[in-house]
């Protein structure tokens, strides 16, 4: 064997320079100076008194203040179900970039007055416009001319809305930056993906009538609740303004006192640019009767600065309708709340629904908007996909303005914008609010997420071009045609739509994260309701950006034919498929499409069904695979039960869309750069270590090689001369079921963390089958351990744990013996019901099969018995005589006498960290001196046995009498007890391993 060179001190200090150098590169590197200073001043400011309103509403607002003035300003507008402390991190960061940002809570949120209006002109809006009255006089604010401040306007979601509705409405906005927004809210909100006709799909305006959408139930239910249940009580955390304050402003009717409402909390978190997530994300329903308007007009009210008078002050003024308790509708004006009402129990909508809902999206005015205009959208975003930012694009573009569209990897199921997206939200407003820095253009930038991961997240390469192509290549985009196959297949809607597949569950990105590889795989597809067509594996990299499209022919089954009124409601989605059959959804996004009357006697329709909007790369040998169910949990599904044929259109093919570019933003990252550097240093640490592991591998003792374990002069010592194992031998032989007996802090666990590689001892060592044990030593792999508890992810079953864990383990499936580990636990079917379901004993014998998992030839249990009653200890004993028996050697630590006396047939016992005692339980047993003797006459025998010189410690116990012989043969103790006429049935040793435990402790405390 080559001669392992020494570690010579030089090679140490150089692979320490070179982390320490890494390392301090690193902080220099993220070292930068202090944010500038941000001023900010509370504000109580008037909106508009539209109709309906008895005054007009106060609304709640903060004005950030940077350290240069006058400035140009940014109005910031929160998501639905939010406040101005949404966006308080968004409205900083513009102010230390040098505007005047001013954050405020619409009405019915946060401590603002009035109802929900769902961005009404001449509610909402005409409240930004009021807003904008203000900038319009304030010294601070870059000024155009007379009551024309130079502003911006940007926000998320239900703000992104108001962002576009504002910019169409009050030509004083200068630029603005909506993001994860939409175009049309009852498209949104009851889409329908398929045509019938030549028409180029893609865009709302292409699609059918939405009073013939499915509609999106779960986002409008949440997106109802966070504001019926906002309520309108007074925050009573909130101090009144105090008088003279100069730092506050308030600028309200005067006489108008009432107080404003509660924040929802419906934003989780809180939100950057204002992007909405979690529960509190824009979405919902509900109409509004006003489809234009005066936006600016307040009726005449009268605004004055009237000190004191600030938002959650107490005192009366009227109340606001829709805020009694108990009232349903909470916040929102009684139309909305009834059009929701509609929508949500009959899932369908009326025209007038849907002439409500359009009336306040920002379809209404996108042709009078040619300000400069930013449009951010996330790829992860079922609740307002892509398509939504597409119409508002091609709108703007065709009015003549100015559109940039960028796609990030989040969105309301993936996560807020980031640091870099949000400073190019501020590079737009420098540019155009300012004339600073260089032109951000126009076009379409793409973020494309990778496999590869950088500092814990994907990695993410962002692809841009000078001009937007659009969404579904109705312009110039290039397609790439992608057959899929498979035969025409049945599939049935089960009465009431239930049970339901899943493709999403809605905000759930934004609580285990961005990453699509984590989201997409929440897609169930539930057997004989959906029907699979998949392409052949690809031959080079597929990049799809924007929206596939696919004609389907669709048939009824004569005689389960829908109901005309119905119509087919079926739901079409792309999954990327790998080559071992894992599926993910890209942007866990689906296209429901409602066919109006499918003919009676079965012939088919053709439809083109545009798939949802994604970018997302297909690699190599990978495919997709095109899916058609009858059900979405996510949707109000068709409610009587149909059946139908479906089957790709004959020469179709997925036509998917391939956006050109050029790569770039992030260039070369310093932190990766960084991190390159620091594992460099920690290579030259590593090869050196390695080599020393690769010495201690080969330690091999080929005398032992059938011995399960050995342990030699062990010992674990602590600092402050605390000493949990001293000096600790003994040698477990194969087929044995060993006890390592002692009390608590009889360094039982701290033997066996030591044996399992956990923890270096101080001294000795410890042989598994020949091998010395250290920690991440090969031999490890044999020995199946429970120490410390083990844990388990409650929603999944037992067997789904046990398969993830051995997945983990990196070794083959076939190797796992799953089925005899769960045999020899005896979980019977309880192994496929989920841990959340489990007993406490259910729990330790699924332990126990985690550590039988591969059929381990050494099994090391800590306390298996913890928390079980007497019938489940009593099972357990059982699984552990059965693993036994196979021929395998099992280790249990203990304080449970009873328990080890009747479990095992070897025992260890400690005490104090030492070794006490060692051997066969019955030898230990009998070493303690006791008989014990089954007579017909127990008191008599009794009374024989006290007579005899040294006999002690008589006991009666039923028909049973026990004794301490002191070193009197038993069988001179049965002479005499029979010459006294006792009939002695039985006759030996008292099998109580807990006297002879107390006495070896005893003796062992004594010295």
């Amino acid at each position: 064997m080559p001669r392992i060179p020494r570690l010579q001190p030089r090679w140490l200090a150089a692979g320490l320079v070179a982390v320490l150098a890494a390392a301090g590169g690193l902080v220099w590197l993220n070292s930068g100076d202090d944010p500038a200073e941000v001023k900010t001043r509370e504000l109580t400011l008037a909106g508009a008194q539209g109709p309906g309103d008895a005054a007009p509403v106060r609304l709640d607002a903060t004005l950030y203040l940077p350290e240069v003035t006058p400035a140009p300003a940014v109005i910031v507008a929160h998501g639905f179900g939010g406040s101005k402390q949404s966006v308080d991190g968004d409205a900083r960061e513009l102010a230390q970039r040098g505007f005047v940002a001013l954050a405020y809570s619409a009405r019915g949120f946060g401590r603002s007055e009035g109802q929900i209006s769902l961005n009404s002109r001449q509610h909402e809006v005409a409240d930004a416009s009021k807003l904008v009255d203000w900038l319009g006089e304030q010294a601070e604010v870059t000024q155009d001319g007379d009551d024309d401040p130079k502003v911006g306007v940007t926000g998320g979601s239900y703000g992104g809305s108001l962002s576009l509705l504002l910019a169409g409405t009050d030509k004083r906005v200068d630029a603005l930056a909506p993001s994860i927004t939409y175009n049309d809210l009852s498209q949104a909100l009851l889409p329908n993906s398929a045509t019938t006709d030549d028409t180029v799909p893609g865009t709302p305006a292409a699609n059918a009538y939405a009073a013939d959408g499915v509609f999106k139930r779960s986002w409008a239910g949440i997106f109802f609740a966070s504001g019926a249940g906002g309520g309108g009580l007074a925050d009573p955390t909130v101090d009144a303004v105090e008088e003279g304050d100069e730092d506050d402003d308030i600028d309200v009717p005067a006489g108008n006192t009432g107080t404003g409402g509660t924040d929802s909390g419906g934003e989780s978190g809180g939100t950057d640019s204002g992007t909405d997530n979690g529960a509190g994300s824009d979405t919902g329903s509900g109409t509004d009767s006003d489809t234009g308007g005066d936006t600016g007009s307040d009726s005449g009210a009268a605004n004055s600065a009237t000190a004191g008078a600030g938002a959650g002050q107490p005192g009366g003024g009227p109340s606001q309708p829709g805020q009694e308790a108990g009232n349903p509708c909470g916040k929102f004006r009684p139309e909305f709340c009834a059009a929701y009402a509609e929508v949500a129990t009959t899932g369908r909508a009326s025209q007038q629904t849907v002439d409500l809902l359009q009336s306040v999206s920002p379809m209404q005015v996108t042709k009078n908007i040619t300000q400069p205009t930013m449009l951010v959208q996330g790829e992860q975003d079922t609740l307002f996909g892509l398509d939504q930012a597409d119409a508002n694009a091609r709108q703007i573009a065709e009015a003549g303005g100015k559109v940039k569209v960028v796609w990030y990897t989040g969105g309301h199921d993936g996560g807020r914008p980031g640091p870099e997206l949000r400073g190019q939200i501020a590079d737009w407003f420098d540019f155009h609010l300012r004339g600073q820095g260089s032109d951000p253009g126009e076009g379409l930038s793409y973020a494309v997420q990778g496999a590869l991961r950088v500092q814990g997240a994907p990695s993410v390469r962002t692809v841009s071009t000078g001009t937007y192509p659009g969404l579904n290549g109705a312009d110039a985009t290039e397609r790439r045609s992608v057959p899929v196959f498979g035969p025409e297949q049945t599939i049935v809607n089960p009465p009431g739509g239930n049970p339901a597949s899943i493709s999403s569950l809605p905000g759930l990105g934004s609580i285990i994260g961005s990453s699509s590889r984590l989201v997409g795989r929440v897609s169930i597809d539930l057997p004989g309701q959906a029907a699979q067509f998949q392409s052949r594996p690809l031959q080079s990299q597929l990049l799809i950006a924007g929206a596939s499209t696919v004609r389907l022919r669709v048939a009824a089954v004569p005689g389960a034919a829908p109901p005309a009124t119905e119509g087919a409601v079926l739901f079409a989605k792309l999954y990327d498929v790998s080559a071992d059959g894992t599926r993910i959804l890209p942007g866990s996004a689906v296209s429901p499409f409602r066919i109006p009357a499918l003919p009676a006697d079965g012939s088919p329709v053709e439809v083109t069904v545009t798939l949802p909007g994604i970018v997302r790369p297909i690699e190599t040998d990978r495919s997709i695979a095109l899916v058609v169910s009858t059900t979405d949990q996510a949707y109000a599904p068709a409610t009587q039960a149909a059946a139908y044929r479906v089957a790709v259109a004959e020469g179709a093919a997925v036509e998917a869309p391939v956006v050109s570019g050029t790569r770039t933003g992030n260039g070369l990252p310093s932190g990766p750069l960084i991190g390159i550097a620091i594992v460099l240093g920690l290579v030259v640490l590593a090869a050196i270590w390695g080599a020393f592991r690769r010495r201690r591998a080969t330690d091999l003792d080929p005398g032992l090689v059938d011995v399960p374990l050995v342990i030699e002069g062990l010992s674990k010592r602590y600092p402050g001369g605390v000493t949990a194992v001293d000096d600790l031998s003994f040698r477990v032989e194969a087929g044995q079921v060993l006890g390592l007996l002692g009390p608590n802090g009889a360094g039982k666990t701290t033997s066996l963390r030591m044996l399992m590689g956990l923890i270096q001892p101080s001294g000795g060592t410890i042989r598994v089958f020949g091998h010395k044990i250290y920690s991440g030593a090969p031999v490890l792999s044999r020995i199946g351990s429970f120490v410390e508890g083990a844990g388990f992810l409650p929603h999944l079953s037992g067997q789904a744990n046990l398969e993830l864990y051995w997945a983990a383990t990196g070794r083959p499936p076939d190797k796992a013996h799953v089925e005899e580990a769960l045999e020899i636990a005896g979980l019977g079917k309880a192994v496929h019901r989920r841990v959340r379901t489990y007993s406490q004993g259910m729990r330790q014998r699924l332990a126990i099969a985690q550590a039988m998992l591969g059929l381990p030839d050494l099994l090391v249990l800590d306390e298996p018995t913890n928390g079980l009653d007497p019938p489940q200890i009593h099972q357990m004993r059982a699984v552990l005589r059965r693993y036994a028996s196979t021929g395998r050697t099992v280790v249990v630590s203990s304080h449970l006498l009873a328990e080890v006396e009747q479990t095992c047939d070897h025992v260890v016992v400690m005490h104090q960290g030492r070794l006490v005692a060692s051997g066969k339980v019955e030898e230990i047993v009998g070493g303690s001196g006791e008989a014990t003797f089954r007579v017909d006459r127990p008191e008599d025998a009794a009374e024989v046995l006290r007579a005899v010189d040294g006999v002690e410690g008589v006991e009666v116990e039923g028909n049973q009498v026990h004794a301490d012989l002191d070193g009197l043969p038993r069988a001179e103790a049965l002479a005499k007890l029979v010459g006294a006429g006792v009939a002695v049935e039985q006759a030996g040793p008292r099998r109580r391993l807990e006297d002879a435990f107390l006495q070896l402790v005893g003796e062992e405390t004594s010295r």
